[in-house]
């Protein structure tokens, strides 16, 4: 599954790396491309694990940046 998350404060390279590298560390995220000039992360991971969703975005949160919506 593919998923758009909104997202305030990631406004530079340097921030969109951390909060890439982070959601690419939770289990079942398969791809994520983070676009600090859209504020927007577009992640694709396996809806079958559980919790994933929540565990992608406490690692966006873990990485100082905050989930919208």
């Amino acid at each position: 599954m593919q998923k758009k998350i909104f997202v305030d404060g990631m406004f530079d390279d340097g921030v969109a790396g951390k909060v890439g590298a982070a959601v690419k560390g939770v289990a079942g995220v398969t791809e994520c491309v983070a676009d600090p000039a859209k504020s927007q992360v577009k992640v694709d991971f396996d809806e079958s694990v559980g919790g994933i969703e929540d565990a992608i975005n406490a690692a966006i949160s873990g990485a100082g940046v905050t989930v919208l919506g």
